[in-house]
């Protein structure tokens, strides 16, 4: 019954020799031997006359005259030899065009990362991987995490880092660190002389300088006040976490940063920081990428120092 009424025909690879056999098969076709063949390969000479016969069995035909002074081929297996040479020339074609695939990937890494892990925490993680692939081309791209979640749904970044409350849709992540905010003020600001803390609704009913909606920073401040009343509008609402940070130095008004933006301006007290009780300002820091698709090449090895 042929294949159009309805049969199936055997899959390929049940009818056609593995390319370990073939290369066997040249092998012995160059050595006129089985045992230098099988040295040739690697294994053993048992092993390479198991899987010669098993070869004639799949294809049906002797492939080899064996005697005590060597194997030569039959005629069949003179014919197969030809064949297996252009299959195996064919897979090494197919090898060389692969690996250049991979080389062109390895060379470079395009990251897009949210302004806190861009500004305090990448460069150091891009210093150690240029360390282990120096002639990987590193570029990054700097945004909000809701622009990073979008770059990587347009496939103009392989990996992401995001700061927020959860892993947006439709990206896969892992935490690879943690960071608190903080509610900053120039000393000249009242509340840096305060005795108590400040309450959370006395926070919420403030007005703040603050990143833009669509920063991890304003999503996790905006879900720790939203049971307090919520945000007052904004005193002033910029697009970068050093903007946020050069007008509290200035005194624009009170501010929350992330504590890994704020280290030097403390210590100097070019900035003070306001105890909070009642409240949880604490964020996950993400690597993200598209659901179903793990980071590979430098990506994967970017991936690995920041959990190092």
């Amino acid at each position: 019954m042929s294949s159009e009424q309805g049969v199936t025909p055997t899959p390929l690879h049940h009818r056609v020799p593995d390319l370990g056999a073939l290369e066997l098969l040249l092998a012995v076709a160059r050595h006129g031997s089985l045992g230098a063949a099988a040295r040739d390969v690697g294994i053993t000479q048992p092993a390479a006359s198991s899987r010669i016969r098993s070869m004639e069995r799949q294809l049906g035909v002797a492939l080899l005259d064996r005697s005590p002074r060597g194997s030569r081929l039959t005629d069949a297996g003179a014919l197969v030899t030809d064949w297996a040479r252009r299959i195996v020339e064919a897979a090494e074609a197919f090898d060389a065009g692969a690996q250049a695939l991979r080389g062109r990937r390895d060379s470079r890494l395009r990251v897009a990362a949210s302004m806190t892990i861009a500004e305090y925490l990448l460069p150091g993680w891009l210093i150690a991987l240029r360390a282990e692939r120096p002639d990987t081309a590193v570029s990054l791209q700097a945004g909000n995490s809701a622009a990073v979640a979008e770059r990587l749904f347009a496939g103009e970044a392989d990996v992401g880092f995001v700061e927020g409350l959860a892993v947006p849709d439709g990206l896969d992540g892992v935490v690879v660190a943690h960071d608190r905010l903080a509610v900053v003020a120039a000393p000249s600001h009242p509340w840096a002389r305060r005795r108590g803390p400040l309450d959370p609704a006395e926070l919420a009913a403030t007005p703040l300088v603050l990143r833009e909606r669509g920063s991890g920073t304003r999503q996790v401040l905006d879900a720790a006040l939203s049971a307090h009343g919520g945000l007052a509008q904004p005193l002033l609402e910029l697009a970068s976490t050093t903007a946020v940070k050069a007008a509290a130095v200035s005194g624009a008004g009170p501010a929350v940063l992330s504590e890994l933006a704020i280290t030097e301006e403390l210590a100097s007290r070019r900035l003070v920081a306001i105890p909070v009780e009642g409240v949880v300002l604490r964020r996950d820091l993400r690597a993200v990428w598209p659901a179903g698709h793990r980071p590979t090449g430098p990506a994967r090895d970017l991936l690995s120092l920041t959990r190092g």
